[in-house]
């Protein structure tokens, strides 16, 4: 156990999914696994382990931010040995021909964190996810006919910017698809440490056209990205 999380070695799977939110999580849980059993409640931050397709399948809940979500997914890999790691959320779509309900399957991430900066003096390292988890999630994806694009993502610590999307276009301009809030870091943890890790977001907003989705249409949506991300991570 850790100061964050309750759970007892052997209690999370070899793959997790990673929400932020820990309703989320439970929603995850409770919809879609069977055998369900709460592990972790620590600080609200829930975690489940139980059976998807007669595959055993945890998930966890990260919190909000880059931050947050390092401190679950370090302790994940070297307390628990998790070994797979996706994470799904919602994100802010960079360009018009993401449209809302979209899955945007994150190749890379771009960051202004700290968190990689500060890892590397002098270089721009560049997060990536699991080449064998992006192309399953791609393949699988475009089986069953789900709108999605596979690309660059931003993740950035700062949620209101002070000149709001006027700065992110010359990165939209240089083809990031959408921004969220804590790829990245889970992309270096996944380096640093020799595990698998991907990431799977609805685009709930378009910061371009100000379209944004409604309660339903992302209730669907949001049915989309996790049972696209259980298949990907009981495959792994």
């Amino acid at each position: 156990m850790t100061p964050h999380n309750q759970a007892k070695k052997g209690d999370y799977a070899e793959a997790v999914l990673l929400p932020g939110d820990p309703l989320r999580a439970k929603w995850i849980a409770d919809t879609f696994l069977d055998d369900v059993r709460q592990v972790n409640s620590v600080r609200n931050c829930f975690g489940f382990t139980g059976t998807y397709r007669g595959k055993r399948v945890s998930v966890q809940a990260t919190g909000m931010g880059q931050p947050s979500l390092s401190i679950y997914v370090h302790e994940l890999i070297n307390v628990y040995g998790v070994s797979t790691l996706i994470r799904v959320g919602t994100c802010g779509g960079m360009t018009r021909k993401v449209k809302v309900r979209d899955l945007i399957i994150a190749q890379a991430a771009t960051t202004d964190t700290s968190i990689v900066r500060d890892a590397f003096p002098g270089f721009g390292f560049a997060p990536i996810g699991d080449f064998g988890l992006l192309t399953s999630a791609a393949s699988k994806a475009a089986a069953a006919k789900m709108r999605h694009h596979v690309g660059n993502m931003l993740s950035s610590d700062i949620f209101y910017r002070p000149n709001g999307f006027a700065d992110y276009e010359k990165l939209a301009q240089h083809g990031v698809l959408g921004v969220e809030m804590e790829c990245a870091a889970l992309y270096l943890l996944a380096a640093r440490f020799g595990v698998k890790a991907l990431t799977v977001c609805t685009m709930t907003d378009c910061l371009v056209t100000h379209e944004e989705i409604n309660a339903d249409e992302r209730q669907s949506s949001l049915t989309d990205m996790a049972t696209l991300a259980l298949d990907v991570a009981t495959d792994a």
